[in-house]
């Protein structure tokens, strides 16, 4: 039987073209990060299943690779339950993965730690344009600041790479905060025991409208006073700071007026401080699905990409799950395949000052011949010029289109009766 050439489904091959892009991409990232002070760490692709279905993932722990027992403890016949089969699963994000990590390193980190992480992460989700089983996320974290220099910092880092990446595109970063999500629900007067819930309607504002949005908490079963209560509260928030500070105003019986002036000092020293140009909103639909988000939350949309291209937030509890001990935490992710694959659909073409030449040479060369192809092409590549060099194909014309696809811009051809 012949073996399978196709990837399995929902992962795929990359062709030099994409890896040279992708390549480009990341280094920008990385390099921005660095800037701002992050030290790249490396995690294993392997969790604990333990770790993986803490409940702290959302729905991603219902999309988990889950990898068999090998040998002696694998016994099919005897298994009664997921527990008795599995011990290990692939990482289906790097937070929870990095948590682990700074609880059994954090000895030999400085305080706070500012991690970068790059890698892939596996979800047995339906594939879709843009979306994978396997993909890449890159990640920021800082751990051990309480204060809100984190999120600056976060934002500032998170916006300076986008602005790198995509200069003609503009953005907005929305924020929120788990606290005034909350506090707005109180304030209205749903059960305590059904913040969730509601938070879940919420989250569908931007498919369904605050209309839609009331109308689903009505048909879910919560009183029409709650639901009017709630929707009139959403319909009349500003956007900007002084919005946030307005509404710890109004939730002041349900929530400590500090959270709402916290997030609006975030927002002003954002502004004032960054320089690159981009939008920053107050959103108070803005969720975030993950379990393990504690506090402040966000999302980057930018032009023409659709939907959001980072997202992240504070997630004070996470460590301490390892620990016993809360460690005050902050991130974001970057989509890196939703970048990616925009970028390549628009066309996008990589900057670069430094110049691809193929060196093409007719079949049946002599060794003298052949060395003088060669070493002309060391002497460019000496100059800092990307020279391949390859022998031409009976079709010369598709094998300079193939080239021509992976950024070889100049052509030289050398044949025996011109060497």
């Amino acid at each position: 039987m012949a073996l399978k050439k196709k990837p399995v489904t929902g992962m795929k091959d990359v062709l030099p073209a994409e890896m040279e892009l992708r390549d480009y991409v990341l280094n920008i990232i990385k390099d921005t990060y660095r800037g701002y002070g992050f030290s790249s760490i490396e995690t294993p692709c392997v969790e604990h299943i333990e770790n993986l279905t803490s409940k702290q993932g959302g729905d991603n722990e219902k999309l988990i690779f889950k990898i068999l027992k090998r040998g002696e403890k694998l016994n099919l016949e005897t298994a009664r339950s997921d527990a008795d089969l599995v011990e290990e699963g692939l990482r289906y994000d790097l937070t929870v993965p990095l948590c682990r990590y700074y609880s059994n390193n954090a000895a030999n980190l400085t305080t706070p730690f500012k991690a970068l992480q790059v890698g892939s992460v596996w979800r047995a989700d339906k594939p879709q344009k843009g979306r994978f089983r396997q993909f890449v996320q890159c990640d920021i974290d800082i751990l051990g600041d309480g204060t809100n220099l984190a999120e600056i910092e976060t934002i500032l880092a998170i916006t300076k790479a986008l602005t790198r990446i995509c200069p003609d595109n503009g953005f907005t970063v929305r924020v929120n905060d788990r606290a005034i999500l909350k506090g707005m629900a109180d304030y209205s007067g749903f059960p305590e025991n059904e913040t969730d819930r509601v938070f879940i309607i919420l989250d569908k504002m931007d498919k369904i409208g605050l209309e839609g949005v009331g109308a689903e908490l009505l048909e879910a079963g919560y009183a029409k006073e709650s639901v009017d209560k709630y929707v009139e509260l959403l319909a009349g928030i500003q956007n900007d700071a002084e919005g946030v500070r307005k509404l710890g105003e109004t939730l002041s019986s349900v929530m400590d007026p500090e959270k709402a002036e916290n997030l609006a000092y975030i927002m002003d020293t954002v502004s004032e401080i960054n320089d690159v140009k981009c939008g920053l909103e107050f959103d108070p639909t803005l969720v975030r699905g993950m379990g393990y988000y504690t506090g402040t939350i966000f999302e980057v949309a930018m032009e023409g990409f659709g939907g959001s291209v980072a997202g992240g937030g504070r997630y004070d509890k996470l460590i301490g799950k390892f620990t016993g001990v809360d460690t005050p935490a902050c991130g974001i992710s970057i989509g890196f395949e939703r970048i990616i694959t925009i970028l390549m659909d628009s066309g996008f073409k990589i900057p670069s000052t430094v110049g691809k030449k193929a060196y093409l040479f007719e079949k049946g060369l002599s060794k003298e011949q052949f060395g003088k192809v060669v070493k002309a092409a060391q002497e460019e590549r000496a100059k800092g010029v990307r020279v391949a060099v390859a022998q031409m194909n009976k079709n010369k014309k598709f094998q300079k289109e193939q080239l021509a696809k992976e950024g070889f811009e100049e052509f030289v051809e050398f044949y025996k009766d011109s060497i």
